[in-house]
């Protein structure tokens, strides 16, 4: 097993032992909290983002990449005919299964680097998994999400941005070129795990080189987002 092998395979098994406390993040709990005010910009920062996909409007069948706990599955819900689920990680599909309950949903447990749709869709949506993609595997993951699109259909993406306060507060986020990060749990278990950040400017003229047509915007802090037409038919 090669490097960026055994580096995937940390990935995965280090979601599937932070599945339970996943939602601290998100939500601010615990390691995470970063006090009133810096809390507050977080959730501001989120409205900012599901506003944008709110005015994106994913609608048909959508097929949602790393599909974790259900934090997007959920909003998801509101336009789509169907949504197929996708992780590699069986902890996260079940906590996403508790929270969305609905007969929409299809799941998929598969690794999302071997994986290839077996269907296409409307929409395309991945939440905070662009980052753990390695460059090595940017392009062929950007093909595989343009192969899922139905003619005329889009992507929606949201991930971080470089901002040390994003993350839990014994983490260190390091040099954001360095293309990985070693994150910590709440027993204190470490695991390194690919981490990609990305300027907008340099994403929107790396995915136009592929085919795509981004609009891809930042938050004030935390986080990257935007929506792609694939036009490489």
């Amino acid at each position: 097993m090669n490097g960026m092998d055994s580096l995937l395979k940390a990935q995965i098994e280090y979601y599937r032992a932070r599945a339970p406390e996943y939602d601290d993040w998100f939500l601010r709990r615990g390691r995470y909290d970063r006090g009133p005010e810096a809390n507050a910009d977080w959730f501001a920062e989120i409205a900012l983002v599901r506003a944008a996909l709110d005015a994106f409007h994913p609608e048909g069948d959508i097929l949602e990449l790393a599909c974790g706990t259900g934090l997007w599955t959920e909003p998801l819900l509101g336009s789509a005919r169907t949504i197929t689920a996708v992780d590699a990680v069986a902890e996260v599909l079940e906590l996403n299964r508790e929270r969305v309950h609905s007969d929409k949903v299809r799941y998929v447990q598969a690794d999302l680097f071997a994986w290839r749709p077996d269907a296409l869709y409307d929409t395309v949506f991945f939440g905070f998994w662009l980052s753990h993609v390695p460059p090595t595997l940017f392009e062929a993951f950007w093909g595989m999400v343009g192969s899922a699109l139905k003619p005329g259909g889009r992507a929606f993406f949201v991930d971080s941005q470089y901002e040390p306060a994003s993350t839990a507060r014994d983490h260190q986020l390091g040099d954001p070129g360095a293309g990985s990060v070693v994150r910590r749990l709440n027993d204190g278990s470490e695991f390194r795990i690919v981490k990609v950040f990305y300027r907008a400017e340099d994403l929107a003229a790396r995915l136009q080189t592929l085919g795509w047509t981004p609009g891809i915007r930042e938050t004030p802090h935390y986080f990257i987002y935007g929506e792609g037409d694939w036009n490489t038919r």
